[in-house]
């Protein structure tokens, strides 16, 4: 008590000056203790710099194509997110996007099926790759890097399979009508992202199973003696990452009204840079929707500012490989941080 005292007249003792930067700088540390603020500074200093080379990077028509270009990618984030919190991750959603965009598009052009039933094969196949992989890494005990990278290459393989290495043409319509509608200035794609981010966050932050995912994620021994099955959850994760790909990749081929077998090409790693240098963890156990978002942001505005700048488009590439392994470095450095800590 006597301690508590001494410290109060301590401070009442403190000039009004020292008093008020003291308050800022615990404010300052109350805010970049939030993880999401972190990553926001650079999304920030990237955006400042791309409009200082060039203004147009800010102008309304830019704005919203780097939105709805992020956007197909994004739908396939979301799902990503919950897996990787949950402690696995998914290498094949590239070609599972591809892979659903061709039986979707088949099912309609070449086999004059409804466009209801074609929605439906194009995410019973987006399911069926992660019950696959589920049962790869979850029964077989087949590492999940392994388990998935077999599955971007069988995928693929099936996608040409199909599609016979040729675009499928011309969609219905109403798929033309759809895909190239522009809701609130934007696109349905962007729409479908923005709800899916909402009702992930709503998920992760509010409800059981969102809490279950970090236990496991953190650790799926204390889960298992909390009474929480591991391999379910997991198991819902793939099937849901499997589910996102496959939306992902169909609402692409509505935008560019074919079905083109190269959809979803890279995206597994776009995806994975993106999220993880949001802040989800590799590891599991960490991460939101807003900080995955807040890194895909910051993805599509580096690829997205050196086009506008004139940067040949193979330096993109580097870029995001750069990007990469600067989210990997971070996460694992913040994983050591958190280890050093407890």
């Amino acid at each position: 008590m006597e301690g508590n005292m001494s410290n109060t007249v301590s401070e009442s003792k403190m000039p009004e000056k020292t008093q008020t930067w003291r308050k800022f700088v615990d404010f300052l540390r109350y805010i970049f203790a939030i993880p999401e603020v972190g990553v926001l500074i650079p999304l920030i200093g990237f955006i400042v710099i791309f409009y200082l080379l060039n203004p147009t990077f800010l102008s309304p028509q830019f704005v919203t194509t780097m939105l709805r270009t992020m956007s197909f990618i994004g739908v396939v984030a979301i799902g990503q997110t919950f897996l990787l919190i949950s402690g696995a991750f998914d290498l094949s959603v590239g070609s599972t996007a591809g892979l659903a965009a061709i039986v979707f598009t088949y099912a309609m052009v070449k086999m004059s099926l409804p466009i209801s039933v074609a929605v439906m094969a194009g995410l019973l196949t987006g399911i069926v790759v992660g019950l696959v992989n589920s049962f790869s890494v979850l029964k077989l005990g087949v590492p999940a890097f392994i388990a998935t990278l077999g599955m971007l290459y069988i995928a693929k393989g099936l996608t040409f399979l199909i599609s016979k290495g040729y675009t499928i043409y011309p969609l219905p319509d109403a798929i033309k009508t759809f895909g190239t509608a522009e809701p609130f200035g934007t696109s349905w794609s962007f729409v479908f992202f923005v709800l899916l981010a909402i009702i992930g966050h709503f998920v992760l932050s509010k409800t059981a199973y969102g809490r279950k995912l970090y236990v496991v994620g953190g650790n799926p021994e204390v889960a298992h003696l909390a009474g929480i099955n591991p391999g379910l959850i997991q198991l819902s994760g793939f099937v849901l990452t499997g589910l996102c790909a496959a939306l992902g990749g169909m609402l692409l081929s509505a935008r560019i009204v074919t079905g083109n077998p190269t959809i979803g090409l890279g995206w597994e790693l776009n995806v994975i840079a993106g999220v993880v240098i949001g802040g989800v963890s590799l590891f599991g156990g960490g991460g939101s929707i807003l900080g995955a978002i807040i890194g895909l942001l910051i993805m599509q505005v580096v690829t997205s500012g050196l086009v506008i700048i004139g940067v040949d488009a193979y330096w993109q590439t580097v870029a995001v490989g750069v990007i990469m392994v600067i989210a990997v470095a971070v996460d694992v450095l913040r994983r050591r941080s958190k280890i050093a800590a407890s």
